[in-house]
Order: structure tokens, then sequence, then C-alpha cells
């Protein structure tokens, strides 16, 4: 059998402490260049592998970032992920995601056990009643998603921005009648701040207001739907394209094709199915690579704590005249 090298073992062969092998494997720039390439010869000829540990117990990092998303099921929050996972990966990082399931409790037990695995950041999309003073105990090696502190980075979306966007989209194809199904405003950012956006919008330009929360389910919204539709109903902008779906079903079952629907998404879904309908794209997928880019720049001590907000943008054009 043939032994395993270890770190002692690289360093006899290429004539240098131990300390000193462990600062190459860890990156130290205070090692000279002409010791750092000795060392990298001697670990590519020999084929050796060090482990996450041996590179910790020198010093160095884990290499891993931990992300504790709310729901595994989110098409929104796995957009986000997968921004997230283009940057960890292009930094030769690892990614371990745990899912928070919108409970308080779940996602601190998830912190706990992430902070014993020496995970070098954590990433965490919050959601509305959860104390973020756990995550704001590590500082720069945090980031949140979706919602805002004042200790620690964060990345959220303009809620305000993208109901706007659905409303001035509509009233420039002559639609007055505009009503809005949204998620229970005990929900800070889908809940209330895109309701408040939706009234705010109607104030300012002198539009009659209809609309109704519930769940963020397509179940919901459907059962919703013909509590805000009259039959001066022009339009009908939803808080999510989950909402959207539910709701353009609905309207395809009564049969009213002259309503449009606006979702909150950019999912391919709701355009695929529906006619009659167009959504906001929140830009989650960028979103994800901002935050994960803020975050290496925090570990490298090049940026301070920073809060960032994704601009949106239109996604699909109307299907209908």
């Amino acid at each position: 059998m043939v032994k395993k090298l270890t770190i002692m073992d690289i360093a006899k062969l290429a004539g240098v402490g131990k300390s000193t092998v462990s600062r190459v494997l860890t990156n130290d720039p205070k090692v000279k260049v002409s010791t750092r390439e000795k060392v990298q010869r001697v670990i590519q000829e020999s084929g050796f592998i060090p482990s996450k540990s041996a590179q910790m117990m020198g010093g160095g990092t884990s290499k891993v970032i931990g992300i504790i998303v709310s729901r595994l099921s989110s098409v929104s929050e796995n957009q986000v992920v997968s921004g997230l996972l283009d940057i960890i990966y292009a930094n030769g990082y690892d990614a371990l995601i745990m899912e928070g399931q919108f409970s308080a409790s779940k996602t601190d037990e998830h912190l706990l056990v992430l902070q014993k695995r020496h995970v070098d950041g954590i990433i965490l999309f919050g959601f509305s009643d959860y104390d973020l003073t756990a995550l704001e105990l590590l500082g720069q090696k945090a980031i949140v998603i979706a919602v805002n502190s004042d200790v620690i980075s964060s990345v959220g979306y303009d809620n305000d921005g993208m109901i706007q966007q659905a409303m001035i989209h509509l009233q420039q194809l002559g639609k007055q009648h505009i009503s809005y199904l949204g998620v229970n405003p005990e929900d800070k950012t889908t809940g209330l701040m895109r309701l408040n956006a939706y009234l705010d919008y109607c104030q300012a330009h002198q539009l009659v207001s209809r609309y109704e929360t519930g769940e963020l389910s397509h179940h919901s919204a459907y059962d919703l739907t013909d509590a805000v539709l009259t039959a001066e109903t022009q339009a009908i902008v939803c808080a999510s394209d989950t909402l959207a779906i539910g709701v353009a079903k609905r309207l395809q079952e009564l049969q009213r094709y002259d309503v449009i629907v606006s979702g909150i998404g950019a999912s391919d879904m709701l355009p695929f199915i529906f006619e009659n309908t167009f959504s906001i794209d929140p830009g989650y997928f960028q979103a994800g690579k901002s935050a994960a880019e803020l975050l290496f720049k925090q570990l490298s001590g090049e940026q301070k704590v920073t809060h960032l907000v994704q601009a949106a943008t239109i996604h699909m054009g109307l299907k209908a005249e």
C-alpha cells in the first residue's frame, strides 16, 4: 500500500518547514515567490491533495460558503441561488445549502451548524419577523437577501419599482381600471410594500383602487380573482407570478380574455400557458451574483457594509394587442 503523503512529508521533500507549506496552501502573500514555486512543484509532482481541515489548521479557510434559503421549492430563490453559485464556484469555493422553511428556530439552528463547520461566509434569505441578531454577529462574513439590516450588508429588491413598472406599462396601453391581488400584508416585502406601491400609484394618478390579499399560492389567487373583478376591469396586477397564474386560470374559465394580467418573477410558465400576460423581472439571478461578489469583497477586506437594491425590468412583452 502506498503511503498517503502529509504536509510534513511535503515539507521534507521541499526542504522547508511545515508552517511554510501551510502558508503556501493558504495563499499567504508573505511567502517568497521562489519558495512558493518550489513547494507547489513538489505538491504537483507528488499528487498531494490537502484536506480542508489541514488547510484550516494551517490558518486557512474551509473554502465553503453557507447558504440558507427560505424554501427549496421557491422558483425565485432558486434563481438567486443560481447567481450565487456562479460566483461561488468561480472563486474556487463550494456551497452548503440549507432550508429554513420560514422557521426562525430552524434558521438559527442552521446558522449554528454552519458556524461549527467553520464556513467562510453565510448568505441568508431573510423573511418577515425573523430576528437577524444571530446573523449580524458574523459581521463581514454575512450577507442578507430580501430584507434590510443596519449592521450587515444586504441585497434587496425594488418592490416599489416593480409595481410602478407594471402600472405604467398598463396605462401606456390605455388601461385605467386596474385591480391588484397581493399577499397578506404581514409579509413586509412581497405583501405590504407591494400593496402600498399599488395604492400610492393609484392615488398619485387618480385611479380607483380595488384589491385583495391572501396566501402566496395559485389556489388563493384563483379563489380571490372574482373579488377584484368587475365588468369594467381591464387589468389585474399581481404581487407574484404564482398569483398571476391563479388569476389567469380563473379569467380563462370566465372567458374574460379582455383582462390583462401582470405578475412579478419572470417565470416562463406564465406567458407559455396564458395569453394577455406579462411579467416584471426583479433581477433575481443578478441579485444572487451581486450578493456573492459583495461577500467575497468583504472577506478580502475590500468592502465594508453595503446595501444594494436590484433594479427590476419588464421581462416579457404583452401577448395581445
